[in-house]
């Protein structure tokens, strides 16, 4: 049973690597275009993340989404009053 896991997370591992490099070299600015201006160093730091979360950035790779915006009271407040969220 140990080994059939095994093979399960390493086969979800080694498909996420793949799809990672991909991901980090075109996909990135496709669904984040503050990304898109990443430097070589910021793409190896998401890389690991990439790898990990895989089926839910191939999902937003394809359907060419951005990223949800983030909502806090601090960015309520400021776009209740004009400002830029």
């Amino acid at each position: 049973m140990g080994e059939v896991l095994l093979n399960i997370a390493g086969g979800y591992l080694a498909v996420g690597f793949l799809f990672a490099m991909a991901f980090v070299w075109k996909g990135v600015g496709r669904i984040d275009p503050d990304a898109a201006k990443g430097t070589f160093g910021f793409r190896l730091l998401i890389l690991p993340g990439c790898t990990l979360l895989w089926p839910i950035l191939l999902r937003r790779w394809i359907q060419g989404s951005p990223p949800p915006k983030e909502r806090n009271a601090h960015r309520d407040a400021a776009g209740a009053r004009g400002g830029t969220s």
